[in-house]
C-alpha cells in the first residue's frame, strides 16, 4: 500500500466502523470558501436530550468529506460532529450548531497551509423534515486548528444537504 493510500484506508473504515446501525445516512453538496467542490457522505442519529425540552435534540454524526483539489490535489476527512438541534413548534423546521473535528489527510487545501491534519469543525445548519421523513437543509463549516499550530490557514464549506429517512 502506498504512503498516499494507506491514510485514506484507515480514514474511510474509520468512518464506517463508528456508523451506528439506526444511523440515518446523510449527503451533502457543497463548495469551499476557495471554491472547491466538496462531497461529504456521513451518518447520524438524533437523541432527545430531556423529556422536559422535546424541541432539543442532540445530533450525533460522523463521516467523510471529500474536497476535490486542481491537478490531483484532492483531500479527505473524516469527521465526527456532535450538535444541539432545536426543532421549532410544528417540527418541521430546525436549526443546529455543533463543533466537532476532521481528521484530513492532507495537511493542504488549494493554496491554503492548514500546517496540521487534525482541524476543528464548527457548524452552522437550517433545515425542514420533508412529508416522508427526510430532511432538506443548507449549512456552513468551518475548518481550523484554532491556532494550535501556525500557519492557521482556515476555510468555510457552504453546503446543500439531504438527509435519508430511515
Amino acid at each position: 500500500m502506498s504512503p498516499r493510500v494507506a491514510p485514506r484506508t484507515i480514514l474511510m473504515l474509520g468512518a464506517l466502523a463508528t456508523a451506528h446501525a439506526s444511523a440515518a445516512p446523510n449527503i451533502e453538496f457543497g463548495i469551499t470558501s476557495e471554491s472547491t467542490p466538496a462531497v461529504s457522505v456521513t451518518f447520524d442519529t438524533l437523541l432527545g436530550l430531556l423529556p422536559r425540552y422535546p424541541a432539543l435534540d442532540l445530533r450525533l454524526a460522523t463521516g467523510l468529506l471529500w474536497l476535490s483539489g486542481d491537478h490531483y490535489q484532492d483531500n479527505l476527512a473524516w469527521r465526527l460532529t456532535p450538535a444541539l438541534r432545536y426543532g421549532f413548534a410544528d417540527g418541521r423546521a430546525y436549526v443546529e450548531a455543533g463543533v466537532g473535528g476532521a481528521l484530513f489527510v492532507e495537511t493542504r487545501l488549494e493554496e491554503r497551509d492548514l500546517s496540521t491534519s487534525f482541524q476543528f469543525e464548527d457548524r452552522l445548519a437550517a433545515g425542514v423534515r420533508l412529508d416522508r421523513g427526510g430532511e432538506l437543509g443548507i449549512g456552513i463549516s468551518h475548518y481550523s486548528n484554532a491556532s494550535l499550530d501556525r500557519p492557521n490557514d482556515g476555510f468555510e464549506v457552504y453546503s446543500l444537504n439531504y438527509r435519508l429517512a430511515l
